[in-house]
């Protein structure tokens, strides 16, 4: 077992966990945080999406020791006081999901995708989400969704 210290959604967490615990397997299992989905495990299809230290990554693909000392945010840690963050509730506005599974990482990625570009383009969009599958919706109204959140969040967080 190895020793860890992670702040997730702005609570610092200090576990014993096993060197190979995959980041998805200590959210979801340790933490109760089971809006991190569970895909593929190969880090195909993006549903695990969280941020680390302000970058998307794949936590099917992250061990939980390399989050030590680090700030990890998923999707329970996007809404604040109780309002939706601009990219969850264009999601809702917009339609951009069916089943809503691929959406947490879908969202996730997307909200780093967005940072800096309140103008980003429907190709930009789609080339900077290739990494996140949907198997329900054609993507037409994530990409929508994707755009509105941008242009409201002016480029910022």
């Amino acid at each position: 077992m190895t020793q860890i210290s992670v702040t997730i959604n702005g609570k610092t967490y200090t576990k014993d966990v096993e060197p190979r615990t995959l980041l998805v397997h200590f959210l979801r299992d340790h933490l109760e945080l089971t809006g991190t989905n569970i895909g593929c495990d190969t880090s195909q299809c993006g549903a695990c999406t969280v941020h680390l230290d302000g970058l998307a990554v794949k936590s099917c693909a992250t061990l939980t020791v390399q989050a030590d000392g680090a700030a990890v945010t998923t999707i329970e840690g996007l809404a604040s006081n109780g309002q939706l963050h601009p990219m969850q509730q264009a999601f809702w506005d917009n339609h951009g999901l069916q089943c809503g599974y691929c959406t947490p990482g879908m969202i996730m990625a997307a909200t780093k995708l967005v940072e800096g570009r309140p103008e980003i383009s429907d190709d930009e969009i789609r080339h900077g989400l290739e990494g996140n599958i949907c198997r329900c919706t054609g993507y037409e109204n994530i990409v929508r969704s994707v755009k509105a959140a941008a242009a409201q969040m002016g480029g910022g967080v």
